[in-house]
């Protein structure tokens, strides 16, 4: 399995341009060619889901034997998002993104800001400190980037074997704009409903997501996790 950092995120060199999905995606590429991986099973969660599909609109499936979208960002948030919402997302994170963090880890992205929630300090403490992690303009360029990139024809491109996997009560990018319309623009494409689950369900629902992500890993044994 290989976890790569988007550039300016986590331990990637903040680089000053190039905060849009198109560089991602050929980011991407260049790793999948050096390391020469093919078979590869890509699983993208929330913007990483925006990453790979543009991936393979822009640089196909020769390498790729199944997709996997997480809460992911596809096909178009302001299709159903008010502008407004990133607006707040870019103003918050001009003027104090540590406490943008903190608000967004407390509340909607693990669904902390619900009746019974039982998200602990410690996971909202680690999303607050991956964020902190990130250089400030590229963390404010991909508000843009994960909101306003059109990614339908991108999914259209789909050839594999694609796994969608979204929480019904997705604060950040609600189901139906993201996991209900990708599923529905990927040919054959399956897709596996959380319910009540929110956004962050790679913490949240974390031993139910490996199972299904090994369940589908199963079924296509030519695929290598990558």
């Amino acid at each position: 399995m290989i976890a790569h950092d988007r550039r300016g995120h986590g331990r990637s060199t903040q680089t000053w341009h190039g905060n849009e999905m198109d560089t991602y995606a050929d980011d991407l590429s260049s790793l999948l060619e050096e390391l020469d991986l093919r078979d590869v099973t890509l699983v993208g969660f929330s913007t990483g889901g925006g990453e790979i599909t543009r991936y393979i609109g822009r640089h196909g499936t020769a390498r790729i034997a199944q997709a996997v979208l997480v809460s992911a960002v596809p096909p178009l948030m302001l299709l159903g998002v008010p502008v407004s919402v990133f607006d707040g997302l870019r103003a918050g994170s001009a003027a104090d993104r540590s406490q943008l963090y903190k608000d967004l880890a407390d509340g909607p992205f693990f669904g902390n800001n619900r009746p019974g929630a039982t998200v602990s300090q410690g996971i909202r403490d680690a999303f607050w400190l991956q964020s902190m992690a990130a250089g400030h303009r590229n963390a404010y360029e991909s508000i843009a980037a994960f909101s306003a990139t059109d990614f339908r024809d991108d999914l259209a491109k789909f050839d594999v074997p694609t796994l969608v996997i979204h929480g019904d009560d997705d604060q950040v990018v609600p189901f139906e704009v993201g996991g209900m319309a990708s599923s529905a623009l990927v040919k054959g494409a399956e897709l596996i409903v959380y319910p009540g689950a929110p956004h962050g369900i790679t913490d949240t629902h974390k031993e139910q997501l490996g199972q299904d992500l090994l369940a589908f890993l199963s079924t296509y044994p030519q695929g290598d996790p990558a």
